[in-house]
C-alpha cells in the first residue's frame, strides 16, 4: 500500500488536475453546482452498486468518480471565494472531532449504540445545528432509506420498542388493516395502509439489524437473474415469453432457483 508522502502526493496531483481542467477543458469550464448536481447522484448509486457486488476494483474506480466531485465543487467554491477544499477537510475534522469526544476528550463510550445516541445529542447541541430529532434526515434521500433513518434517529432519542419482538404485533396489525382497506378497493385508503405496513417491516428490519434496502436490493438482483434464466430459455426453445404459459415460465423459474 502506499505511505502516507505518497497518499498525500496523490490528492496535489487531483488538485492540480482539477486546476488545469477547470482552466483549459471547454466542459468543465462551464459547470456548476446545480450542473454537477445530477451527475453526483449518478456517480453515489454506482458507487453502491459496486459495494453491493462487493467488486474492489469497481469500488475503487467508483470512489475516485466521488471524490472528482467533491473536488469540483470545492473549486467552485473557491473560485467564488467562499470555501476551498481545505476548508472542506478542516470542517470536517472539526465535526469530527467534536463528535467524538469518547476518543478526543475525555466522555467514555463503551458500545456502538452509545456512541450513535452521543452523536445525535451533540448534533441538536451544534451551534446552526439540527433543532429536532428528525430535522437532520435530508427530505432527498429514497423513502426506504429515509424510513430507516427516521426510526434510527427516534431510536437515539429513546424512542423504541422495549423488546424486538414486540414489533411483530405491529406488522399484523398493519397487515389486518391493509387487508380490510382492500377489501373496501378505497385505492387512497390502500396506499396509506400498505406504506403504514412497508414503515413497520422496515422498523422489524432495524430491529433485528439487517439494512431492508440491502435486503430488498438482493432480492431485486436474485428476481432478475431468475427471470433472465427464463428469458434466455426461452429464446433457446424458440418461444416468445408472451405466448408462454404461466405453467411453462414456473417450470423454468424452478430450474432458475436450484441453480442459484
Amino acid at each position: 500500500m502506499n505511505t502516507r508522502d505518497q497518499k498525500l502526493e496523490a490528492f496535489g496531483r487531483l488538485l492540480d488536475i482539477m486546476d488545469e481542467l477547470r482552466e483549459k477543458c471547454p466542459w468543465d469550464a462551464k459547470q456548476t453546482n446545480e450542473s454537477l448536481r445530477t451527475n453526483t447522484i449518478e456517480e453515489t448509486y454506482e458507487l453502491c452498486e459496486a459495494i453491493i457486488k462487493n467488486d474492489d476494483q469497481e469500488i475503487k474506480k467508483e470512489l475516485g468518480d466521488v471524490l472528482l466531485h467533491i473536488v469540483f465543487y470545492s473549486k467552485i467554491g473557491e473560485e467564488k471565494s467562499a470555501y476551498d477544499i481545505a476548508d472542506v477537510c478542516n470542517a470536517l475534522c472539526d465535526k469530527l472531532i467534536y463528535r467524538h469526544p469518547h476518543v478526543f476528550g475525555n466522555d467514555a463510550a463503551e458500545t456502538a449504540g452509545q456512541v450513535e445516541q452521543s452523536w445525535e445529542q451533540l448534533k441538536l447541541k451544534e451551534k446552526g445545528g439540527n433543532k429536532t430529532v428528525l430535522e437532520g434526515v435530508p427530505a432527498s434521500l429514497p423513502s426506504i432509506a429515509k424510513a430507516h433513518r427516521i426510526q434510527d434517529k427516534a431510536r437515539n432519542a429513546g424512542f423504541d420498542w422495549e423488546q424486538k419482538e414486540d414489533v411483530w404485533q405491529k406488522v399484523n396489525e398493519e397487515f389486518n388493516e391493509l387487508q380490510s382497506e382492500i377489501s373496501q378497493m378505497n385505492q387512497d385508503k390502500m396506499e396509506a395502509e400498505f406504506g403504514d405496513l412497508f414503515f413497520s417491516l422496515i422498523n422489524a428490519a432495524r430491529l433485528y439489524k439487517v439494512n431492508p434496502d440491502n435486503a430488498l436490493e438482493r432480492t431485486n438482483q436474485k428476481f432478475i437473474h431468475r427471470f433472465n434464466y427464463i428469458e434466455q430459455q426461452a429464446k433457446l426453445q424458440g418461444k416468445d415469453l408472451k405466448n408462454m404459459t404461466l405453467a411453462e415460465m414456473d417450470v423454468l423459474w424452478e430450474e432458475a432457483k436450484l441453480k442459484s
